[in-house]
C-alpha cells in the first residue's frame, strides 16, 4: 500500500519536493533519502521549506542529476518510503534538449529476417514488450532503454501480422498500451500489429490527375465514405467500406452515374475525405449500431477498421484504402484527407499519455488540461516529439498512400511554427501538396500571433484557410444575423466584391485577409452546421422550393467564380437537408448520407452544378495567383439595387490580346435589364455554361436570382 502521509515529485533534474499533510518539525530535523532499485542513493539537501494548500512543501536538492530509467523512492524515518513521482519533469525546461529524438524508426520496423521495436518512453523505468500470434497466448521481452528515453529490442525471426502492446512503468504504475507508431490493429485498437508494408504494395496512380501548383487550379469536395457510399439507392456493393469508392460503372436506378463515376462527372479535382484515421467511438466489429464522423482519433498511423470489410484482417484496411485512392487517382481525382491533430478522444487513457504521462497535452499556467477544442484535451503541438509525432504522421500518409493534401480539423489549436514546418517537410516529399484547415482563434494557451489561425494567414503564405467571412457574406452566418447577399441581401453588395476578390485586397472598410488567392478557401457549407438549402430555407421562408432551388445554384455559382478555392461539401450540389440539424456528427444516416434518390429527383440542380464547374476549371480565367494581378485586371460594374458586374482580365502576352470575363450576379427577387456597355458573348445563364453559345448582346435582363457570364475578347 502506498504511503498516504507524503508525497514526491521530480520538479527538475535536481530538484525534488515533497509533500506533508502535517508539519513534521524544522526543516534540519528531516532526514529525507533519496534511494533507487539498488539502494540508498544520497541523504537530499533541504533549501526551503514552504507552505501550499494544508502541505508542507520541503524543497530539496541532490548532488547530481537525476538518470531517469530507474525506478526511485524517498524514504523519511517513522513515516516510510513512497515512489518519487518523475512525471512533472516534463515541465522542466531542460527536459526536451535532453530527450528530443530525431531518428525515423520508432514503431515496428519489419522485414523477414527480424523485426525492431522502439518507443520513445523517457519517464519510464521499465517497458515490457508483449507479443503474439493471432490466437495464441502474449510472450514478454523486456526492453532495453537506448539514447534519449527510447526502448527498443530486436527479436530475430518472421513477426509479420503478429499483435503487439507494451507495458510501461511510469513512476511504479505500469500501463498497458498499443504503440502511437503503429501501422494497424486488430479491431478497435485491442493490439498494435507488425506490418510487412510491401505485401500492401499497388499501383496507387499518383501521376494521372493533373498537376496542380496553385491552390486556385483545384476545386475541393468533401465527403465521408460511409456517408456518400451507404445509401441503397447508390447501387454499390461495399456500401460505407472503402472499397465503395473503388466501383466503377455504377449508376442509379435511372441511370444517372454513381459512385466514383458520379465524382468524376463533377468537374471536381480533389476529393476531400472526413477523417479516415482510426477514431474510438464507432465499434469497428459492428458499425453499423453507432456512427460518428471520425473527429474523436484513437490512432494517427493507423486506418479506421469500420470502413474496412474485415475489422480484424490486419492488412484489409491498408489494402483497401489503397485501392480507393488508385481508383480515385485513376479517374483523375486528388485526394485530400482531413487529420485531427488537436486533441484525442480521451486523453487519460489514451497511449501518449499511458507512455509519456503530461507530456503530450497542453497546460494552462494553473496546470489545468487546455480546453480550446471543447474536447477536454488539446495537444501540445509545440513540445518537440508531439510536433515530430505529426510530422511523421503526415509523412508517411503522404509517402506510402500517395494522397495529395490535408485539411487540418481547428487548426487554430497548432502553433504557428510546428505549421511551418509541416509545409516545410511534406513540400520536400510533394511540392505540390495542399495544406489548409479551419483558422479559428481557439482559445488554448499559446500567443495570438503563435495560434495557425485566419488572423496570422499572411505567416504562413502556404496555407490556406476556411474564409468564414465569405460565407456569412454570400448566405448568412451560422448563428442568426441577417441573410447573405447572394440569398437577397443587396446592403452587403461591398462585402460580396471584397469576397470576390479572394479576401486579398482592401476594399470599402475592408482589409485584406489573406497574402494571396491561394489562401482563401470559399465555401457556404461543409460537413459542419447546416446545411445550404437548410440556411436557405431559414432565411427566405416565403419562396417555394423551385426559388430555393435557383438560390442554391446561384450560391454555388458564386463560389465557382469568385477569386480563391471553390469548396463545396457532397449533397450541397443538389441541395440536401439535414432537417434543420446544427451538428449531425453522431446521428447516423438518416441525416448524413448522401441522397441518391434526391439527386434523382433534382438532376437539373447536379448539371447546372457539373456546368458550372467545367466552366470555372476549363474555361473561365478567375484563377488568378497573386494579389497584384487581382489588383490589376479585376474591376467590377454596379447596375442598380445591388445587382453587379464582376470582370477579370486574361492577357494572353503571346500576342497581346485581353479576354474579358464578366460574371453577372442578380441576387433579387425581380429580372433586372442591363447595359453591357459592350457587346459579349453570353456564356452563362441560369442553366449554367452555355458551350457552344454564338449569342451576342449588349442589352440583357438578368434573371431573378440567378449569376450570367459573358466574354469578350480585344
Amino acid at each position: 500500500m502506498i504511503n498516504t502521509f507524503f508525497s514526491a515529485k521530480l520538479i527538475d533534474f535536481n530538484t525534488i519536493k515533497v509533500g506533508f499533510f502535517s508539519s513534521i518539525g524544522k526543516a534540519d530535523n528531516v532526514p529525507i533519502i533519496l534511494y533507487d532499485d539498488h539502494g540508498l542513493v544520497e541523504k537530499l539537501q533541504i533549501t526551503n521549506q514552504s507552505f501550499l494548500s494544508g502541505l508542507v512543501v520541503y524543497e530539496c536538492k541532490t548532488k547530481d542529476k537525476i538518470k531517469l530509467g530507474r525506478d526511485y523512492s524517498i524514504g523519511i524515518e517513522s513515516f516510510g518510503i513512497v515512489p518519487l513521482n518523475v512525471n512533472d519533469l516534463v515541465f522542466s525546461s531542460e527536459f526536451d534538449k535532453v530527450y528530443y529524438y530525431d531518428k525515423n524508426d520508432l514503431g515496428a520496423t519489419y522485414t523477414k529476417d527480424e523485426t525492431t521495436f522502439k518507443v520513445w518512453a523517457p519517464l519510464a523505468s521499465k517497458v515490457v514488450l508483449m507479443i503474439k500470434k493471432p490466437g495464441e497466448s502474449f510472450q514478454t521481452y523486456k526492453m532495453f532503454r537506448e539514447e534519449k528515453g527510447v526502448y527498443a529490442i530486436t527479436l530475430k525471426g518472421d513477426y509479420d501480422g503478429y499483435f503487439y502492446r507494451y507495458q510501461v512503468k511510469n513512476s511504479a504504475i505500469t500501463y498497458i498500451t498499443s504503440d502511437p507508431y503503429g501501422l494497424s490493429s486488430d479491431a478497435n485498437g485491442k493490439n498494435s500489429v507488425v506490418i510487412d508494408l510491401n505485401k500492401t504494395k499497388i499501383d496507387l496512380n499518383e501521376n494521372v490527375p493533373p498537376i496542380y501548383k496553385n491552390y486556385v487550379d483545384t476545386i475541393i469536395y468533401e465527403l465521408n465514405v460511409r456517408d456518400f457510399t451507404i445509401s441503397q439507392y447508390s447501387n454499390i456493393k461495399n456500401r460505407g467500406k472503402f472499397l465503395g469508392l473503388t466501383e466503377e460503372g455504377v449508376k442509379t436506378n435511372s441511370g444517372l452515374p454513381s459512385g466514383v463515376d458520379y465524382l468524376k462527372s463533377l468537374n471536381i479535382t480533389h476529393v476531400q475525405l472526413l477523417p479516415v484515421l482510426d477514431f474510438k467511438t464507432v465499434d469497428e466489429e459492428h458499425p453499423d449500431k453507432t456512427y460518428n464522423w471520425g473527429y474523436d482519433p484513437q490512432q494517427y498511423f493507423t486506418l479506421e477498421g469500420s470502413y474496412s470489410t474485415n475489422p480484424n484482417d490486419t492488412y484489409a484496411r491498408i489494402i483497401e484504402f489503397k485501392k480507393m485512392i488508385s481508383t480515385l487517382h485513376k479517374n483523375g481525382l486528388r485526394v485530400n484527407l482531413d487529420v485531427v491533430y488537436n486533441h484525442v478522444y480521451e486523453y487519460q487513457m489514451s497511449t501518449f499519455e499511458k507512455i509519456v504521462p503530461n507530456y503530450y497535452f497542453r497546460r494552462q499556467k494553473n496546470g489545468l488540461l487546455c480546453n480550446g477544442t471543447g474536447c477536454g484535451n488539446d495537444l501540445a503541438s509545440e513540445r518537440p516529439m508531439v510536433k515530430k509525432l505529426i510530422i511523421d504522421s503526415l509523412s508517411y500518409l503522404l509517402k506510402e498512400f500517395k494522397v495529395d493534401g490535408f485539411r487540418f480539423d481547428l487548426f487554430g489549436i497548432i502553433d504557428i511554427d510546428t505549421s511551418k514546418e509541416i509545409v516545410a517537410s511534406l513540400r520536400k516529399i510533394n511540392p505540390n501538396v495542399m495544406i489548409y484547415g479551419e483558422g479559428w482563434d481557439m482559445p488554448t494557451e499559446l500567443p495570438h500571433d503563435k495560434k495557425t489561425t485566419i488572423y496570422n494567414s499572411f505567416q504562413v503564405p502556404d496555407i490556406a484557410f476556411f474564409n468564414d467571412f465569405f460565407r456569412d457574406t454570400v448566405r448568412g452566418g451560422n448563428f442568426g444575423g441577417p441573410k447573405g447577399y447572394l440569398l437577397g441581401n443587396t446592403s452587403l453588395v461591398n462585402d460580396f466584391k471584397f469576397c470576390l476578390m479572394g479576401s486579398v485586397v482592401d476594399y470599402d472598410h475592408f482589409k485584406a485577409r489573406f497574402k494571396n488567392p491561394n489562401q482563401s478557401i470559399n465555401y457556404a457549407e461543409c460537413h459542419d452546421n447546416k446545411t445550404l438549402f437548410d440556411k436557405i430555407s431559414e432565411f427566405c421562408r416565403d419562396i417555394d422550393e423551385k426559388e430555393k432551388l435557383r438560390i442554391l445554384n446561384l450560391v454555388n455559382g458564386g463560389i465557382a467564380l469568385s477569386v480563391g478555392v471553390p469548396f463545396f461539401h457532397a449533397g450541397q450540389e443538389i441541395g440536401q437537408t439535414k432537417y434543420n440539424i446544427d451538428n449531425s456528427y453522431n446521428l447516423g444516416d438518416k441525416y448524413n448520407m448522401f441522397r441518391w434518390d434526391l439527386l434523382e429527383e433534382r438532376v437539373e440542380n447536379y448539371l447546372y452544378f457539373k456546368s458550372i464547374l467545367d466552366y470555372r476549371k476549363n474555361v473561365v480565367t478567375n484563377k488568378i495567383y497573386n494579389t497584384e494581378d487581382v489588383k490589376k485586371e479585376t474591376m467590377f460594374l454596379d447596375y442598380h439595387d445591388g445587382t453587379i458586374g464582376f470582370i477579370i482580365h486574361n492577357i494572353e502576352t503571346s500576342n497581346a490580346t485581353t479576354e474579358e470575363y464578366l460574371s453577372c450576379f442578380n441576387p433579387t427577387f425581380e429580372n433586372k435589364y442591363i447595359d453591357l456597355n459592350d457587346y459579349y458573348k453570353v456564356v452563362v445563364g441560369i442553366a449554367g455554361q452555355l458551350k457552344n453559345s454564338d449569342v451576342y448582346t449588349r442589352n440583357f435582363v438578368l434573371e431573378k436570382n440567378c449569376v450570367n457570364g459573358f466574354y469578350k475578347k480585344r
